[in-house]
């Protein structure tokens, strides 16, 4: 598959299809496609398709060492993902955009995206409501595993909050 499509699983019918979006496709969104992935396996969600795209990718390169190394640290594997760059097809594939900041949101709604599109904090619940995800590019493994929490969290709630339309 050409970074250019949208994903689609192999043998498996879709009901529905989150998009996780950031800026380079290497740090935020492959976490939380990643997150969002082994939460469905779990929760036997097998309609439900995942995937993530940038806004400003550099197209087929790999997630950040920092990224790869935080994920394996919580059961996740980053080592084959790939970036993409956001296009008007994987909008339209998505029955769900969801974006790590408000510019992103801004790209996606630009390409189409409409009332589908929301933050990934939208989900959740008290102070974290409606914020940015951290962009750890370039920090530390500590500022790398803060933004691993508030992505688990806005996962975990994303997920809490879609169970009465989509548990099987």
């Amino acid at each position: 598959m050409s970074n250019d499509e949208a994903p689609v699983p192999a043998n498996e019918p879709t009901t529905y299809n989150l998009l996780f979006v950031c800026t380079g496709n290497t740090c935020r969104s492959p976490l939380a496609e990643a997150r969002a992935a082994a939460a469905l396996r779990s929760r036997g969600w097998r309609h439900v398709s995942v995937a993530s795209a940038g806004t400003a990718a550099a197209v087929g390169g790999g997630a950040s060492a920092t990224a790869i190394e935080v994920a394996a640290e919580n059961g996740l594997d980053l080592t084959t993902h790939r970036a993409r760059l956001l296009t008007p097809d994987l909008i339209d594939w998505a029955d769900l955009v969801l974006a790590m900041s408000p510019s992103h949101l801004l790209t996606a709604l630009e390409l189409g995206a409409g009332e589908k599109a929301a933050l990934l904090t939208d989900f959740m619940e008290g102070e974290s409501l409606g914020t940015s995800i951290e962009d750890p590019f370039g920090g530390d493994l500590d500022v790398y595993r803060r933004a691993y929490t508030q992505i688990e969290e806005g996962v975990d709630a994303l997920l809490g909050r879609l169970e009465p339309i989509l548990a099987p």
